[in-house]
């Protein structure tokens, strides 16, 4: 029983590694997206293409919605919107590769609005994260004084509404059931999406065969198989091992920028990225897994 329960943990945490990988995947594919279509049609597309699929495929679960359900997952639903707006729109005038370590901070922010919804001040490790997060933002962000591009600024806006995103998420998927959910909050994000996308950007007037599979990628992959592989998978591996694997996101994301989109990043950008990453390490592990070690080997 102890065997079968640990190739399913080995399973889960390997396919959170691959959901990282997509993830990481995702940062190029919106940038390559950005180059013939505006943001918000983007973001209309991967979502409305994800719940179509969703639907048809868990089209029984559709029908006992409840008001109450559909209440929650427009909510959950709208604060995936921010985030995404804000970090789609920040791709624009930022570097793919900043984009995905500037979104990784939303595991150092998440504590800080537990805090203020449950009155359970952060520990130590938290604050510490918090402290070291700030100065990797500032080696990452801040170039020739004290000065943040638009895109850097928008991306940790996004952090901030994802941060959002992941606590409203865990308070509310005991109350609705884990697919409902995602398919409530992906069906209000397309909508919210198109309703932008048609106030504020022209209509796209055509798609070439580059755009048509980057929106793809993002639909199948980073949108619908992600979520869905996230939630089963975190059933059978703890949150810690979860934390640690997912937050590989922005490292994916970052050498996949250098590989494929030729970004080049300074030796203080890289820094940075180390100490943001470091800082994401300790506030979701609190370096537990060393401390097992020491115990390990002096038994």
């Amino acid at each position: 029983m102890k065997n079968m329960d640990k190739k399913k943990s080995i399973l889960a945490d390997m396919s959170l590694l691959i959901v990282a990988i997509v993830w990481g995947g995702g940062f190029i594919a919106v940038k390559g997206a950005l180059d013939s279509i505006t943001p918000f049609y983007i973001m209309a597309m991967r979502f409305g293409i994800s719940v179509i699929i969703m639907l048809l495929v868990f089209r029984k679960k559709v029908k006992h919605i409840t008001k109450n359900q559909l209440a929650v997952g427009t909510l959950v639903g709208l604060l995936l919107f921010l985030g995404f707006a804000a970090q789609t729109v920040g791709m624009k005038y930022t570097t793919a590769g900043k984009n995905a370590f500037l979104t990784g901070t939303n595991v150092v922010i998440v504590p800080f609005l537990y805090w203020a919804i449950s009155k359970r001040k952060p520990d130590a490790y938290s604050l510490a994260s918090a402290f070291l997060c700030f100065i990797g933002i500032g080696m990452l962000t801040l170039d020739g004084g004290i000065h943040i591009s638009l895109g850097d600024g928008l991306t940790l806006i996004c952090a901030v509404f994802f941060a959002a995103h992941i606590v409203s998420v865990g308070f509310f998927t005991q109350k609705v059931g884990a697919i409902t959910l995602v398919i409530i909050q992906l069906g209000s994000a397309a909508v919210f999406s198109l309703i932008a996308a048609l106030i504020f950007e022209p209509m796209p007037t055509h798609l070439n065969s580059d755009t048509i599979f980057a929106i793809g990628y993002l639909s199948v992959f980073s949108t619908m198989f992600a979520f869905i592989i996230q939630n089963v998978a975190q059933k059978y591996t703890t949150s810690t091992h979860a934390a640690i694997i997912l937050c590989l996101e922005s490292v994916f994301g970052s050498i996949l920028s250098v590989l494929m989109l030729n970004e080049i990043f300074t030796s203080k950008m890289v820094i940075g990225c180390l100490t943001i990453f470091i800082a994401i390490i300790t506030t979701e592990t609190k370096w537990d897994f060393l401390k097992k070690k020491k115990i390990s080997a002096s038994t």
